[in-house]
């Protein structure tokens, strides 16, 4: 699923549809990411939502009409092959940071990031040099108490899973 904030989506619309109701709570059945997909209906949802998003300088249509997205690139821990996912973008102030809402595994990025922090940041029409930092210790508790206070939305998920949610705080460089 997609990672960060959108991670739990289910069986997606393209991302052009204009499905543009607010979500109230996580536990939304409506919610995006409380729909079921095939693996295969969602690879072909991030394909569309990125190629979307690179032809509208970040912007993008559908369930995601009014948020802040971001594609991340990483190279896979195994593989060594770059990996570009959508994520929704959040702050802490001026810290960019990612979290998921997949419930039983980490993400790929996460482990990505952990194998190799220097990843590719697409923000709004530009892009960016970045080093990624997966959290850990009294830095996770600290924010990830932050959190519970600030992202209703990740508290929530939190409070259902056993697995503490990845946090990753991205820091930009260099614009390409």
């Amino acid at each position: 699923m997609p990672a960060g904030i959108l991670d739990g989506m289910g069986e997606m619309e393209s991302a052009g549809t204009e499905q543009n109701r607010a979500n109230t709570s996580y536990d939304d059945p409506e919610a995006p990411w409380n729909r079921k997909f095939t693996e295969e209906e969602f690879a072909g949802w991030n394909n569309g939502v990125i190629a979307e998003f690179r032809t509208n300088d970040g912007k993008v249509g559908g369930d995601y009409k009014e948020a802040t997205l971001l594609l991340l690139t990483t190279t896979g821990a195994k593989s060594g092959k770059q990996h570009v996912v959508p994520l929704g973008a959040a702050y802490r102030d001026t810290t960019l940071y990612l979290s998921s809402f997949i419930e039983g595994r980490y993400p790929a990025w996460v482990h990505n990031i952990r194998a190799t922090p220097q990843v590719t940041v697409e923000l709004g029409d530009k892009t960016y040099q970045a080093t990624g930092r997966v959290l850990e210790g009294a830095e996770y508790n600290e924010f990830a108490a932050w959190i519970t206070v600030h992202n209703p939305f990740l508290a929530a998920h939190q409070a259902k899973v056993e697995r503490p949610v990845p946090l990753v705080v991205l820091i930009l460089g260099d614009e390409v």
